[in-house]
């Protein structure tokens, strides 16, 4: 269980096609105490190398969290990505096979990205996608509110956490964050 902001960040990849029936790939990173969507990147493919840029851009912005569970994805087993979290010291949490409940944080916001999102946008393009990938994830984040967070959006509950708690994770500048290659 998150005890704070950017103690535990759940991750996943969710699909879609384009009106004209090619691969969309959406990354999520949400912070599973202030269920904010930290990212929302959108691609027709995402390597291992897309989701530690992404990552590393996170880290330098909010500090590295503690664990980072997901299912077992070629993209999160990655080796890479196992050298690189090691390094940074961030226990990457696997949840069993056949078990979506395990990542529930992340199941959670998938079924609102799917029910909210994809299943009534059309995407003509790549670049349309993530158009409205962006102005969705700034309305979740600014505007929708959650029973869980006493129905308020989740980037005015973080705003509220760090005015009140201190958070413990802070910005690692001194970190390497480069790739392992």
């Amino acid at each position: 269980m998150p005890n704070s902001r950017d103690h535990i960040w759940a991750w996943d990849f969710m699909f879609n096609k384009t009106s004209g029936g090619s691969q969309l790939k959406w990354l999520s990173i949400v912070d599973e105490y202030s269920r904010e969507c930290l990212a929302l990147k959108c691609g027709r493919s995402i390597t291992s190398e897309d989701v530690i840029d992404t990552l590393a851009e996170l880290f330098a912005m909010r500090g590295v969290p503690q664990h980072i569970p997901s299912d077992n994805g070629p993209e999160f087993t990655a080796q890479a990505i196992q050298r690189w979290l090691k390094q940074l010291e961030i226990e990457a949490l696997y949840i069993e096979q056949g078990s979506p409940w395990e990542n529930g944080y992340a199941e959670s916001f998938h079924s609102r990205l799917r029910d909210e999102f994809l299943a009534l946008e059309e995407f003509e393009s790549l670049a349309a996608a993530r158009q409205l990938t962006t102005a969705w994830k700034d309305d979740y984040n600014h505007h929708r509110p959650h029973g869980s967070l006493g129905y308020v959006a989740p980037a005015e509950y973080a705003a509220r956490l760090a005015a009140s708690v201190r958070t413990s994770a802070t910005p690692q500048s001194s970190i390497q964050l480069a790739r392992v290659k």
